[in-house]
């Protein structure tokens, strides 16, 4: 009886440990799924991030209102329309590239640098993350996509390279150009503090004027290195 009831008792933990680790299972996962639908609704409605799907036949098979509010020109929807429409014609080669790769690493996310159409006849550069969309029964179903608009930070990036190629051409100029009319004149000034006679000293005085000219020069182009670039900001509606 006691064997039996021994071996009731660990049947018995082994059903209730079962069935808390299967409820701890559902829980964790209704958790998961009523956090994906809200990160997918904060993402439907995000001002900031685009989120997309692309489909087998290369079509848009879902946008966000962002994405569309953007970069659609039909005046209608981006839905249904083929992926390239919104691309630079240059970068069409780089989206079919990382969506084959999202297809070969499945659950991976593959970055890509895109510049999409900004509407006004010019371009804008977004950064995207994208991961193959695949069924319950394995099958690849498209591409999803999140990505942002990256356009200032390759501005700002672009002009920050150009800033430490004039500082590198000012370090140049100083060390080399400006110490040759500088050392000019200080030997000149020695020159006329121990020159003697009218004609020493008007001959002095034309190499001093022809060195202070080539300082102010040098001085000149200094300057117009250290000028700071204009931008336009970048504006999304």
């Amino acid at each position: 009886m006691r064997r039996f009831f021994i071996g009731f008792v660990n049947i018995s933990c082994v059903v209730l440990f079962d069935f808390f680790k299967q409820t701890i299972k559902l829980a964790i996962t209704y958790i998961i799924m009523n956090y994906d639908l809200q990160i997918q609704e904060f993402l439907k409605e995000s001002s900031f991030f685009y989120t997309i799907a692309i489909g087998l036949d290369s079509r848009y098979m879902y946008v966000s209102q962002n994405y569309n509010r953007n970069f659609d020109s039909t005046g209608k929807s981006l839905l249904g329309e083929h992926f390239s429409i919104t691309l630079h014609p240059e970068d069409i080669a780089i989206c079919e590239r990382v969506g084959e790769q999202c297809f070969l690493e499945p659950g991976k996310l593959l970055p890509a640098t895109l510049r999409k159409h900004d509407g006004k006849g010019g371009f804008v550069t977004t950064q995207w993350e994208m991961r193959a969309l695949i069924d319950k029964e394995g099958k690849p179903e498209g591409i999803f996509c999140v990505g942002y608009n990256i356009s200032e930070f390759v501005i700002t990036k672009d002009q920050l390279s150009t800033a430490t190629n004039h500082l590198t051409e000012i370090g140049y100029i100083q060390s080399h150009r400006v110490r040759k009319p500088l050392a000019n004149i200080i030997g000149l000034t020695e020159m006329i503090i121990s020159a003697n006679g009218q004609e020493n000293l008007q001959t002095i005085s034309k190499m001093l004027h022809q060195s202070s000219s080539e300082l102010d020069e040098v001085i000149k182009q200094i300057s117009g290195k250290t000028e700071v670039i204009p931008t336009d900001p970048i504006n999304e509606d």
